[in-house]
């Protein structure tokens, strides 16, 4: 398509500015002295958690959390790691195995869904 000129064009747009005395730059909180402050480095810290909360979003359904731990210790969270590991391996090895079980099972259903369709065909045939 051809393009026109327009003489009312005037060049690219852009917001006027206005300008205001009363500007004192970026806004920032008062900041008020609180002389009952006392710094606490140890606030995070408890003896004992008595519950640990997730809040997560999630696309697949049956998702199980266990084997948590929360420590500071580094020989403990090794132990533990050490453990997990070992258990994990068990439950992969139990997995597998019940997987091979249910795709057996499932070869079998086939095979007989499929025997019973040859059927149902030589008799509709002898019809």
């Amino acid at each position: 398509a051809p393009m026109k000129d327009n003489p009312a064009y005037k060049g690219e747009w852009y917001v006027k500015r206005i300008s205001n005395p009363a500007y004192k730059g970026f806004w920032e909180a008062k900041k008020i002295a609180n002389p009952e402050f006392e710094d606490d480095d140890a606030l995070y810290k408890y003896d004992d958690f008595g519950f640990i909360g997730f809040d997560l979003w999630q696309v697949k359904g049956g998702t199980i959390f266990d084997n948590i731990i929360i420590t500071d210790d580094i020989a403990e969270a090794d132990a533990f790691a050490k453990k997990w590991k070992a258990l994990s391996e068990v439950e992969q090895a139990k997995k597998k195995e019940a997987d091979e079980a249910k795709k057996a099972e499932d070869a079998k259903k086939a095979e007989a869904d499929d025997d019973d369709d040859e059927e149902e065909k030589k008799e509709s045939e002898e019809m």
